[in-house]
């Protein structure tokens, strides 16, 4: 039975805390966060250990893994701190606002022994892994142009402000546009050459970047609006004999007139019949199995999430 230690009891943990409670050969044994309150709203769970200090966590419990759900700029000490006691850490995305600590961090994690990876959810989002599986296979063609949306309102949530904070969190760029540049590496490798433009002021920020490859380019929307604009997610890829959408469920529309619907409820028959299902967890079963059965964590890679940090200094 894997112990798990989650410290960060804020919005993300409500993704993450759910999916370890239900996961097979998995006990939440402790939680952290310097609020009372967040700790007290998973009280239903019955988790034993409840922690307001995080080196009094590490200190009492016997953990294997820890899951990092904080704010950013605690990304990378709160990873080296609890992998220097030897423990395997998930950590919430991005690994850093900082370039230099990809290398510190995974440093880290190979002097003690330990699995690391951080939490680029859109890896684990079935209608993105289908969309990478197109590239990869050909099916229909090659790849002529992306489209993808990210776009909400700015948070007022956040403890403390951080995230309007842009040392603390790197503002739209880190929060946000991360999820589909990170996704973007993954599935078609580094671009050639990006071109960005941003709106940004106190009260709101808003980009689009345009990435370009040898024969095919990819334009990329994300906001903090001010206005209370409901929050989107969605891509549109254009290949030879196909243009595939997502924009809640995914869709294939072909050049021979057919409609393919491909998300379904889970055991649903259909064409390809992709369920619905949760990233989230996808993520956490993925890492617990690498750390139970002692295997290397492949799907995020060190050098992609430097690449993704290269670029995002650059914007």
């Amino acid at each position: 039975m894997l112990k798990v230690g989650l410290v960060g009891c804020g919005g993300i943990s409500g993704a993450h805390i759910p999916a370890w409670v239900k996961m097979e050969g998995a006990e939440v044994v402790a939680i952290c966060d310097l609020r009372q309150e967040m700790i007290d709203k998973y009280d239903k769970y019955n988790i034993p250990g409840k922690y307001l200090d995080f080196d009094e966590m590490l200190e009492k419990e016997e953990l294997d893994i820890l899951d990092i759900c904080l704010p950013t700029y605690l990304h990378a000490d709160y990873s080296i701190k609890a992998m220097e006691k030897g423990i395997n850490v998930i950590c919430e995305k991005p690994i850093s606002l900082k370039r230099e600590d990809v290398e510190r961090v995974y440093a880290c994690a190979e002097k003690n022994n330990v699995k690391f990876m951080v939490a680029q959810v859109l890896r684990f989002w079935p209608e993105f892994e289908k969309l990478k599986e197109f590239y990869d296979n050909g099916r229909f063609g090659r790849l002529l142009s992306g489209r993808m949306q990210r776009l909400g309102n700015i948070p007022g949530w956040s403890w403390d402000g951080w995230m309007r904070d842009e040392k603390r969190s790197g503002l739209v760029p880190f929060d946000l546009h991360i999820h589909d540049l990170d996704f973007i590496v993954y599935a078609f490798g580094t671009p050639k050459k990006h071109t960005c433009l941003r709106t940004k002021r106190p009260d709101q920020d808003y980009m689009t970047v345009s990435y370009e490859y040898d024969d095919f380019f990819i334009t990329t929307e994300a906001s903090w609006y001010a206005a209370c604009h409901p929050f989107k997610a969605s891509f549109r890829f254009q290949f030879e004999k196909a243009v595939v959408v997502f924009d809640g469920d995914m869709v294939v529309y072909d050049t021979e007139g057919n409609v393919m619907k491909l998300t379904g409820e889970e055991g649903e028959s259909g064409v390809i019949n992709l369920p619905k299902s949760n990233a989230y967890k996808n993520e956490i079963i993925y890492f617990a199995d690498c750390v139970k059965n002692n295997l290397p964590v492949e799907k995020v890679k060190a050098e992609e999430l430097a690449t993704v940090l290269d670029i995002i200094g650059t914007i």
